[in-house]
Order: structure tokens, then C-alpha cells, then sequence
């Protein structure tokens, strides 16, 4: 809709801007706009470099996780059922 607009009709609307708002609002209205930008800018900046230090540190924990073998949990004191998860038991049956 904004490719539409005819260069009159440009000239027109930042007329109307001018005698709603005064040409001494513009300036400061135009530096506020900017600074609000850069802050806009700034903390999406952060935001994803937060995002991405949370998914490195998710991964980690993953990593970790996968590397160290499991156990299954036996009761205390019986330590001829615990074994690794994944591994056969090899207790005698018979």
C-alpha cells in the first residue's frame, strides 16, 4: 500500500505531520523514535544471545547425560541386581 502512494500524496501526508505536530516537535519526536529503536534493537540482541547460552547449556546437560552409563537402582544393600541399563544380566538362572 505504501509503494502506492503517488509523490503528491507523500508531500501531502508529511504536510499534515508538520501542522498536527509543529516543527519543533519533529526533531524531538524523531530522536525519541531512533533511541527507542536502538533499545528495540539492543535487547533483541541480548534476547537471542541469551537463547542461544540457554540451548549450549542445554545441549551440555544432554551430552553429559548421554555419556554417563545409567544405572538401575536395586535396593539398599543388594548389590548383586544393580547393573548398567543396556547390558545383559549376567546373574546365573537355573
Amino acid at each position: 500500500m505504501i509503494g502506492n502512494l503517488k509523490p503528491l500524496e507523500i508531500l501531502l501526508i508529511i504536510a499534515v505531520i508538520v501542522l498536527l505536530f509543529g516543527a519543533k516537535k519533529l526533531p524531538e519526536m524523531a530522536r525519541s523514535l531512533g533511541k527507542s529503536a536502538r533499545i528495540l534493537k539492543s535487547e533483541a540482541k541480548a534476547m537471542k544471545s541469551e537463547s542461544a547460552a540457554e540451548d549450549a547449556a542445554r545441549t551440555a546437560d544432554q551430552a553429559s547425560q548421554q555419556a554417563a552409563p545409567r544405572t538401575i537402582k536395586a535396593a539398599p544393600g543388594d548389590v548383586t541386581s544393580s547393573r548398567p541399563v543396556g547390558e545383559p544380566n549376567h546373574t546365573a538362572q537355573g
